[in-house]
């Protein structure tokens, strides 16, 4: 909208705004936008999804001890207030982002998709009054649909095809796969899968996952402005370089504006859960943003926490099936801390502390090649 409003203006009436222009001056009004109406639809959503009767259901003492008592009182708590980021973010980006671009369209479609599987997710747990929800499968299947479909849009599409097949690393100035081909296509489902069951699985406590997507989103932020600028990026920092990643900014900006409005209703003591609605979108946009900017390998970096959530059900898993044995009193790792006695505003202030530090360390990497 503000970019055909720009043009409209600038030919039409003959007045040239310059600050209707520039990628850094839009951004920051979909940041705006974002938090602003966040603030404003915040209060409407959450008494819309009391008087639907949508609470959060909380596993039973029999399946997670101790921390039942713990967890006890946010039982009933709103859920699926994922619903409040996914619609800030499209809206803003709407109006600030030139629509022409396809990396803009990719990214809301990854975020939209895997938001309607986290939506159907949340609504059988609401429905069943349990914390089942769709069976593992199901959901992995939804995701991969989701992932292949962008993939195969970027893998034809000729004018991202060439870019997207490219498989660069941190700390390397040449690609380390010049062509990946159609192996690019299983490469992207496995980021955006891993990304999003990462967010989901961060996403336990009071702001917990939203503090730290905000940071993430900062982050590829500036990745995606110095990918989109040849001179800074291609030429002086040694990046891959590409016109339609710029725009990109816009889309992370965005979503720290609708982080920033639902952390809000979201801190502890909170209001409303994001859900796997928000947690799935938000996860899958991280991913796609990656893609996009072709700093895939960096999100490992940059999204450490998720990592470090991600990582510890997996050795959890592991180390019981192999040896019979927990690493952890209970995982995700979160839940460990607060079983050691850690407050649950300890955890989430410590957490994001770690997740800044990770995204600080992945910036790092730009100059470090």
């Amino acid at each position: 909208m503000i970019p055909w409003l720009y043009e409209w203006l600038k030919e039409s009436v003959g007045v040239d705004i310059q600050l209707l222009r520039y990628i850094t001056s839009r951004a920051g009004g979909a940041c705006m936008l974002a938090f602003g109406l966040s603030l404003l639809l915040g209060p409407r959503v959450i008494r819309a999804l009391i008087s639907l009767k949508i609470g959060q259901p909380v596993r039973s003492a029999e399946e997670v001890h101790k921390l039942a008592e713990l967890h006890g009182e946010k039982a009933g708590t709103p859920t699926m207030g994922g619903v409040m980021i996914v619609a800030t973010v499209i809206v803003s980006v709407l109006m600030f982002a030139r629509l022409d671009n396809p990396f803009v369209w990719t990214v809301l479609f990854v975020f939209v998709g895997l938001g309607a599987v986290g939506f159907v997710d949340d609504y059988q747990k609401v429905a069943r009054r349990n914390s089942k929800g769709m069976s593992a499968r199901a959901k992995i299947a939804g995701q991969l649909c989701v992932a292949l479909v962008a993939g195969l849009y970027l893998y034809t599409n000729p004018a991202t095809s060439d870019y997207i097949r490219e498989l660069h690393m941190p700390f390397r100035k040449e690609p380390v796969l010049e062509d990946m081909g159609w192996l690019c296509l299983p490469f992207f489902a496995l980021v955006v899968v891993g990304c999003s069951n990462a967010v989901n699985l961060t996403d336990g406590l009071d702001g917990l996952a939203i503090g730290c997507s905000i940071t993430v989103a900062l982050a590829y932020a500036a990745f995606c402005y110095l990918v989109g600028n040849q001179q800074l990026g291609e030429r002086y920092l040694l990046i891959p370089h590409s016109k339609y990643a710029g725009e990109l900014t816009i889309v992370c900006l965005a979503i720290v504006g609708s982080g920033l409005g639902f952390l809000w209703f979201n801190c502890h003591p909170a209001k409303v859960f994001m859900g796997d609605t928000g947690s799935l979108a938000l996860g899958g946009a991280f991913a796609a943003l990656a893609i996009c900017s072709k700093h895939e390998a960096a999100l490992v970096i940059v999204g450490g926490v998720f990592v470090m959530e991600a990582g510890s059900v997996i050795l959890q898993v592991a180390s019981f099936k192999l040896r019979g044995r927990r690493i952890f009193r209970m995982s995700p790792i979160h839940h460990h801390f607060e079983l050691k006695g850690w407050h649950e505003s300890q955890v989430i202030v410590r957490f994001w502390m770690l997740s800044l530090l990770c995204a600080l360390f992945g910036l790092a990497t730009l100059k470090l090649r």
